[in-house]
C-alpha cells in the first residue's frame, strides 16, 4: 500500500532568480538588437517635407532623418555594442556597460522627439534653392518616421534598464582562452626513435609528429 504525504518538496532557492535571470536575458536581447535596427533604418527614411518658393514657383523638399539629425544613428550604434560588451565585462563593469546602454536608447529617444518638429534641414535646402539665405521652407508636415525611431531608443532603453536590474544573474564570456600572465610551458623534446616518448606527448596533448 502506497502512502501519499502532504508534505510539498523542498524548492530550490536559486531556481527563482535563475529562471528570471534567463527570461530577462532573452528580452534583453531581443529589444535591444530589435531597438538599434528600427532606430537605424527609421534615420534613413523620409521624416520632413515642405516646399520652398522659387522664381515664382513651388519647389518641393524633403529631408531624411539623417538630414534632420545624426544623433538617434550613432547612439543607436553606441547600444547596439554595450549589449554585446554587457557579456564581455563582470560586476561593476557590467553595470556601467549596462548603464550606458540604457543612457543610449533614451537619448536616441529624446533626439527622435526633437527631430519630430525640427525644420532646419528643410530650411537650409529652401536656402539653397532659392539662393537666398533668409529663405525658409514652407508647407512643412513631418512623417512618422521619427516617432519610430524613438520606439527604437524605447526598446534600447528597455535593454539597458533589464540588463541593470539583472544583469548579476547572466553569463558572462568564459575566460578559459584568456592570458593569465603565466608563462607558457616549453614543449619537451620528443625522440622518435623512443615509442615510450611518443606516448608520452600525446597524454600530455602534443602532436609528436609537429616537428
Amino acid at each position: 500500500m502506497e502512502y501519499v504525504t502532504a508534505v510539498p518538496h523542498p524548492r530550490d532557492p536559486a531556481a527563482g532568480p535563475a529562471r528570471a535571470g534567463r527570461r530577462s536575458l532573452g528580452v534583453a536581447l531581443l529589444c535591444g538588437a530589435l531597438g538599434a535596427a528600427v532606430a537605424l533604418l527609421a534615420t534613413r527614411q523620409e521624416w520632413a517635407e515642405g516646399t520652398a518658393i522659387v522664381a515664382g514657383g513651388a519647389f518641393p523638399l524633403t529631408a531624411k532623418g539623417s538630414d534632420v539629425t545624426g544623433v538617434p544613428a550613432a547612439l543607436a550604434i553606441v547600444g547596439l555594442a554595450a549589449l554585446v560588451a554587457v557579456f564581455a565585462v563582470r560586476r561593476a563593469g557590467r553595470f556601467a556597460v549596462a548603464g550606458l546602454l540604457a543612457l543610449s536608447g533614451a537619448g536616441t529617444v529624446a533626439a527622435a522627439l526633437a527631430g519630430a518638429s525640427d525644420s532646419s534641414a528643410l530650411d537650409d535646402q529652401a536656402a539653397k534653392a532659392a539662393g537666398d539665405t533668409s529663405a525658409t521652407v514652407d508647407v512643412l508636415s513631418h512623417t512618422a518616421w521619427p516617432y519610430v525611431a524613438a520606439v527604437g531608443g524605447g526598446l534600447l532603453l528597455l535593454a539597458g534598464l533589464l540588463a541593470l536590474r539583472y544583469g548579476r544573474l547572466w553569463p558572462a564570456m568564459s575566460g578559459r582562452y584568456e592570458r593569465d600572465g603565466t608563462p607558457r610551458r616549453r614543449p619537451q623534446t620528443v625522440n622518435p626513435d623512443r615509442p615510450e616518448d611518443l606516448w608520452k606527448a600525446i597524454d600530455r596533448g602534443e602532436d609528436p609528429t609537429g616537428a
